[in-house]
Formats: structure tokens, C-alpha cells, sequence
């Protein structure tokens, strides 16, 4: 799950279309996410719906808007789900009923747009660590910190669907810190201020 759903408020442009190496900030993140091999791979879009769709062509993204984007982090993350639950249940990008049948889904991983310096390799091994030890959330450690890109096992998907807010599943994670995280020391560099975005000296 690829979130990329925001206004980038804090840096005054759609950061998901920055120049990076050549092509742009959203275009690299899927780019990476495919190389993954994950699937099926959702794109979370909301309020440049149209024109990121172009970024991800080609890529085998199956893309879905959120609506409600505004109301934050934690409802792109419930839309990608969905969306998810849908494809591997109906093999279609409807959304799967309320009180359907339980998810076939084993595992999801979420990851942002806004982490240039993120790599196949690390999306790899928070899936083989999730298949090695069936810890629920497998976590990125960055910066003193856990986050994203990590991964949430079936069990935690109520709790995803019960987010809300800016912070996503901030909280979720706190709560699983106790368990072993995949180092990813370059996870500190991101992309939300204009600052932020020379700093990386790749444009």
C-alpha cells in the first residue's frame, strides 16, 4: 500500500511529483514497491487523484481515492485496505461488504512516497521477518523511532480500520515497539519541507 493521498501543505507543491534521479518523488517510491514483489500493490490517492495516475502507469498499481483524505493519515490507510481486501477477495477494486468474510489477506505493508532513499531490500526483509517470526506488526527502525514502511499482520487489521487522524498508525506502532524492528537508518531522511527536499541535492 503506496499512501500518497495528500496536499503537501507544508511544502507549497505536490511533493509526489519532485524531480528525483530523474523521474519523480511518487514515480520512484512505486518503482521501489514493485521491485519488491509484493502483490497486489495499491496506490492511495486523494487530492492529485488525476494527475499522479500517469506516475504509476505501467507499474501494476491498482489505484484507489480516498475521499476523505483531508481527515488525515489514518483514512488513506483504511481506504488502501479496502481496496486490498477487495482485489484478493472479488479480483476486482470494489470494496469488500461490511461484515464480510474475514480477510484472505495475510499481511499489509504501508509505505509513503516521501522516503527517496528507501529500497527494494528493505521492503524485503520487513516481509521476511513478518513470514520468519508472525510478529503482528514488523516495523522500520529509524532515528530513535519506529515507522514506516512497516507491516501489519491480519490480526491488527481491526485496529486499522479504527484509525483515524493525521498520524496514521503512529500509535499502533508504539504499542508493538517491544517487538524486533528492521534497521533503516536512512528512514530519518523525508521529504516535507522545501528545506527537506534541496537537502537531498538529487533534483
Amino acid at each position: 500500500m503506496l499512501l500518497a493521498a495528500g496536499s503537501s501543505s507544508r511544502l507549497g507543491r505536490p511533493k509526489q511529483l519532485l524531480p528525483y534521479w530523474g523521474r519523480s518523488l511518487l514515480h520512484h517510491a512505486a518503482t521501489v514497491a514493485a521491485a519488491a514483489g509484493c502483490h497486489p500493490n495499491v496506490l492511495v490517492t486523494g487530492a492529485l487523484h488525476e494527475t499522479l495516475l500517469p506516475e504509476v502507469a505501467g507499474l501494476g498499481f491498482e489505484v484507489t481515492r480516498n475521499e476523505h483524505w483531508a481527515a488525515g493519515m489514518g483514512s488513506s490507510i483504511r481506504a488502501g485496505l479496502a481496496a486490498l481486501e477487495a482485489l484478493v477477495i472479488n479480483g476486482s477494486s470494489k470494496r469488500a461488504p461490511e461484515g464480510g468474510p474475514a480477510s484472505p489477506l495475510a499481511a499489509v505493508l504501508v509505505m509513503l512516497c516521501d522516503q527517496p532513499l528507501l529500497t527494494p531490500e528493505i521492503l524485503m526483509a520487513l516481509v521476511a521477518q513478518f513470514r520468519t517470526t508472525g510478529q503482528p506488526v514488523v516495523a522500520s527502525a529509524y532515528g530513535g523511532t519506529r515507522g514506516v514502511p512497516a507491516l501489519f499482520g491480519r490480526a491488527v487489521f481491526p485496529a486499522l480500520r479504527a484509525l483515524s487522524g493525521p498520524t496514521g498508525a503512529r500509535e499502533l506502532l508504539r504499542e508493538h515497539a517491544h517487538l524486533p524492528a528492521v534497521p533503516f537508518p536512512a528512514g530519518v531522511v523525508d521529504v516535507d519541507t522545501a528545506a527537506q527536499y534541496e537537502a537531498l541535492g538529487r533534483a
